[in-house]
């Protein structure tokens, strides 16, 4: 039998082939999240295997496994090295959950209903500016997690994930030599604060969040060898934050509110601070026209969900000084999506 060749156009040149591959984008996401969820790059850790081994050890159709595994690795995520068998590439490493880049629980988080039933109402926001979540469940996303711990949990790991990834670059990009108390504001487990205050060793933190988040925040302080300089304090920023702090950090937190929110956690630092403290905030800056940026995507996260927004550097700037602060400096954290920005008040 003859080996046929078959000549075609590059995909990439023909529009409306490109369009479809936009157009079932959530389907890639989705393979993604299941991939995720059943822990494939966890099992391909020790080298490559056959799609038999992984349906066995993760409980699924060997066929239907084979199918997504080898619709993932169409775009890089896993190499088919063999005939149905598997191995990982660095975007499927990204997918372990033992990695200092996991994106793991950020995958997971993607998939869940609660993200596709908000994604499906997104003519709602559009329409009427209002997140879509809450016309889905009657609730707004906090008040959602607080009642459900299964998925608060899942969704504070994946911050925690793109979090940690960060941190060091947040520690390396602003001197904090001059800094005596630092005040984590929406401090989460308390990964950030611990990251500082390792490579500051006269500073001591408070580590800021609701009574249920910052219940772990113990944990991250002892394995980090920190839990002598620094403590958990629970509460509501929109009524209180601990005083006396001289720089206080908001990280991946005001995009999660709307102008006026934002504005006003940002009074509620400036009320708290020391004479001479100084603010800073870790957020995406969103690029002028179309410029790609992974903020823009993110930017849709916010409008559906909680309500927030990705701002732009002048929208950033307007909200500080709503808030009675003064920008002084922007540091761009690449490679991530990420800007710091130092103010005043």
């Amino acid at each position: 039998m003859g080996t046929a060749t078959i000549l075609r156009m590059s995909d990439r040149e023909h529009a409306p082939t490109e369009m479809m591959r936009l157009i079932y984008g959530a389907f890639l996401s989705q393979q993604l999240a299941t991939a995720a969820d059943l822990g494939v790059a966890d099992l391909l850790a020790d080298g490559p295997k056959p799609v038999s081994v992984l349906s066995e050890r993760t409980g699924t159709d060997p066929v239907a496994l084979h199918r997504v595994l080898r619709g993932l690795a169409a775009v890089g995520v896993f190499t088919e090295i063999a005939p149905a068998t598997f191995g990982l590439t660095p975007l499927a490493m990204t997918l372990r959950a033992d990695v200092p880049e996991s994106l793991r629980n950020v995958a997971r988080l993607a998939g869940a209903r609660e993200t596709h039933e908000a994604l499906a109402g997104l003519e709602h926001s559009i329409r009427t500016g209002l997140p879509s979540f809450e016309r889905a469940y009657g609730t707004d996303w906090w008040s959602y997690l607080a009642a459900n711990p299964g998925r608060a949990s899942l969704f504070h790991a994946a911050m925690g994930d793109v979090a940690r990834q960060t941190h060091a670059a947040v520690a390396s990009a602003y001197d904090f030599s001059d800094r005596r108390i630092l005040v984590d504001v929406g401090g989460g487990h308390g990964h950030l604060a611990a990251a500082i205050l390792q490579r500051y060793p006269e500073m001591t933190a408070v580590v800021f969040d609701r009574p249920e988040v910052v219940s772990d925040v113990p944990t991250t302080l002892d394995k980090t060898g920190v839990a002598g300089r620094a403590r958990a304090e629970g509460g509501d920023f929109f009524e209180r934050i601990p005083e006396n702090g001289d720089v206080y950090v908001l990280s991946w937190i005001l995009h999660d509110w709307d102008d006026d929110d934002a504005a006003t956690i940002l009074a509620n630092v400036r009320e708290a601070m020391a004479p001479g403290a100084k603010v800073i905030v870790i957020d995406t800056l969103i690029p002028p026209g179309d410029e790609p940026h992974l903020g823009k995507l993110l930017d849709i996260i916010m409008l559906m969900q909680h309500g927030g927004k990705e701002r732009t550097e002048a929208e950033m700037v307007g909200v500080l000084r709503a808030g009675g602060l003064t920008e002084t400096e922007i540091v761009e954290l690449a490679p991530w999506p990420t800007a710091l920005i130092v103010a005043q008040s």
